[in-house]
């Protein structure tokens, strides 16, 4: 009778998960299968068979060059990322080995700037970027996608940092490594798992990013969410060329997402079992 009830929790368990995943991943089908439709297909109404024919797709392409800003998001979501972890990674090691009474509240006043809405500081942000120059250029949006995920990057190594055991350090410094040698050979390379799944989620965050990266470019640093964005105009919405623009747009995201989802799973649970 045990055996009944538990496996039927098992299979009730494993449906509503299947559900779940399914809710979750619906806009993204029917996005896709939007960009599938004529036009008018697409503003005719809620249907899941498409025409499948591709003319959103070449009619993208043939307004706007997809690679340019392909390589504006690769080059952003890569480039942050590098950024935030050369500043992260000390920053965990020194609040993690040499923690001080003031360490957590720093870590939450880190954390709390996240709480605060984008749109708060759109103009003093916006001014700087006008007057140093930085304005629709990959280095201002780097460095700024940078400092905004900085705060996760830092919370995340620090928790990763805090499961490797202190005594391994002080035998090191005790064999005269140092403070270089412990960061660069000793440190990282133990924390590989948790160091390359906050390299993940920080790239999925620097790719996602839209608000910034619409109000501080126009064209030579215009990433993918500038690309989807341009297919909205005051003639209206075409939702086919919309849809198809999105799909080009998640599509590298959801490719590198589904091959490292093993690394990303092992690093998000990293330390969670001892």
């Amino acid at each position: 009778m045990a055996r009944a009830v538990s496996r039927n929790t098992r299979i009730g368990w494993t449906i509503a998960a299947w559900v779940v995943a399914l809710i979750i991943f619906f806009p993204i089908l029917y996005t896709i299968i939007t960009s599938l439709k004529s036009e008018q297909e697409a503003i005719s109404g809620f249907n899941l068979i498409p025409s499948f024919t591709l003319q959103s797709y070449e009619t993208v392409q043939s307004q706007n060059n997809y690679f340019r800003p392909f390589m504006n998001s690769v080059i952003l979501a890569v480039g942050s990322t590098l950024l935030a972890l050369i500043v992260a990674i000390p920053a965990a090691w020194a609040m993690a080995f040499s923690p001080t009474r003031r360490t957590k509240d720093i870590l939450m006043w880190m954390l709390s700037t996240k709480m605060m809405p984008a749109v708060a500081v759109l103009v003093p942000i916006y001014l700087i970027f006008l007057r140093t120059g930085l304005m629709d250029t990959r280095i201002g949006l780097t460095v700024l996608l940078m400092l905004i995920n900085l705060p996760i990057v830092i919370w995340m190594l620090y928790t990763y940092f805090r499961e490797i055991p202190g005594e391994i350090l002080e035998a090191a410094r005790m064999d005269g490594a140092t403070l270089r040698d412990e960061i660069l050979y000793i440190l990282t390379p133990m924390a590989v798992p948790g160091i390359a799944s906050t390299m993940l989620l920080n790239i999925i965050l620097a790719w996602n990013e839209a608000f910034w990266t619409i109000q501080l470019t126009t064209t030579n640093a215009a990433p993918l969410s500038a690309f989807i964005a341009s297919f909205s105009s005051p003639q209206g919405l075409f939702w086919a060329k919309l849809s198809a623009a999105s799909t080009m747009a998640i599509a590298p995201i959801l490719i590198l997402g589904w091959f490292s989802q093993k690394q990303l799973v092992r690093g998000l649970t990293f330390g969670a079992v001892k």
